[in-house]
């Protein structure tokens, strides 16, 4: 006897509207890639970078269903967030700017 896969709709549900999140991001980046990374009970968080080096990111209830919804999106999915991956990523002076007033213990107060 076969096994069959239980599948909760209201996985099946977030799956498709991360999956029409994702695509939506592609079509608007000329293609895009992604990783998924564990965030602990708060789910997995799906890290989008577009062909133009645009980025974003989702958060998905689990590990499990963002790399469902990445497929589905057709979304090539890498391991890590290194190397030529990385290097596609395009920041901006507000991004730039932020890491500074990170790096720096954020703006002053005097």
């Amino acid at each position: 006897m076969a096994e069959t896969e239980q599948v909760d709709p209201k996985d099946e549900r977030t799956v498709a509207r991360l999956a029409k999140r994702i695509g939506e991001f592609s079509r608007a980046h000329g293609g895009a890639e992604g990783q998924v990374a564990y965030l602990g009970e708060r789910g997995a968080r799906i890290v989008l970078v577009g062909e133009d080096g645009g980025w974003g990111d989702l958060v998905a209830p689990s590990c499990e269903l963002a790399e469902k919804a990445v497929a589905k999106a057709g979304v090539t999915l890498h391991e890590d967030f290194d190397g030529e991956f990385a290097a596609k990523v395009r920041t901006g002076p507000y991004e730039w700017t932020r890491m500074a007033g990170i790096q720096v213990g954020g703006p002053s107060n005097t």
